[in-house]
């Protein structure tokens, strides 16, 4: 079953759209009801699987940083084509290609926002033997091991957590554990986008949890203060973990982004976009 999800409004030509990257070992599922928030306030909606993570789970053991910065490249590009302003969002893995995206269109990107940005594994529940990390990503034994998902899943709701486990047995939103080899794809893709963040310089919204269980806040305040954008803002929460747009505040997250595109779009929330 697809999991990708388009939202166009058809009967009139909207000039801005959002693209959506999700997550490491995650799918556009984890992204559905933010697309919804955001296409019922007037945006076009585009969010697609990340190579390696479609109907067949192996692919993930064999794809590439270079692969996910192709796929982000190609879907910014066609859409640039189609619309007044393109937007880009992301979330973990996702965050870290708004930003790749940002950093190859510096002129072209209408602005991002990235949430719980992961160029850094570095959150509170990684167990303490993850320094140890690093020797086994640089040797073959990436290819056999899987670090497992694990509570709290990235959520501090205990009532939402309860749900996403449930759906994660099933397989329906995402992979239950982490390849080592997706981690040292991300990681080299984190390398590469560090590189050149002084070429962002489009407006930038960074939102990230205090208590993010997978990456601080050092990520964050790495972008914050290395873009070069005139315009940006970077919200700390503190209520929730990694999974910002599930958890305790997640309409406060909503509504930032919103805001954040409206200012920039200069489409205004209370009038209608279709007649």
């Amino acid at each position: 079953m697809s999991v990708d999800f388009i939202f166009i409004h058809e009967d009139c030509k909207a000039k801005n759209a959002v693209i959506l990257f999700h997550g490491m070992t995650g799918s556009p599922f984890e992204l559905k009801k933010y697309g919804q928030f955001l296409f019922s306030k007037g945006y076009d909606v585009y969010a697609e699987s990340l190579p390696g993570h479609g109907e067949r789970v192996s692919e993930i053991y064999t794809v590439t940083y270079q692969d996910w910065l192709n796929h982000a490249y190609s879907r910014f590009e066609d859409l640039n084509s189609k619309y007044e302003n393109v937007f880009v969002s992301g979330l973990c893995l996702g965050a870290v290609l708004a930003l790749a995206v940002a950093e190859k269109y510096s002129n072209e990107v209408k602005g991002i926002v990235p949430l719980s940005t992961t160029l850094f594994l570095d959150g509170w529940r990684l167990p303490w033997y993850s320094f140890l990390m690093p020797i086994a990503l640089s040797t073959i034994l990436r290819f056999y091991y899987n670090y497992p998902e694990c509570e709290p899943h990235g959520i501090k709701n205990e009532k939402v957590r309860g749900i996403v486990k449930k759906l994660l047995q099933k397989g329906d939103v995402g992979m239950n554990d982490f390849p080592m080899t997706a981690i040292y794809e991300l990681l080299k893709l984190s390398k590469f986008v560090r590189k050149s963040l002084n070429k962002i310089v489009c407006p930038t919204l960074l939102i990230h949890s205090k208590e993010d269980d997978l990456t601080s806040v050092k990520s964050a305040n790495v972008v914050y203060n290395k873009i070069s954008s005139d315009e940006r803002e970077l919200i700390i929460l503190n209520n929730s973990y990694h999974m910002v747009l599930y958890d305790n505040e997640k309409e406060f997250v909503y509504e930032k982004v919103l805001g954040f595109l409206n200012e920039h779009s200069k489409l205004v929330a209370e009038e209608p976009v279709c007649c």
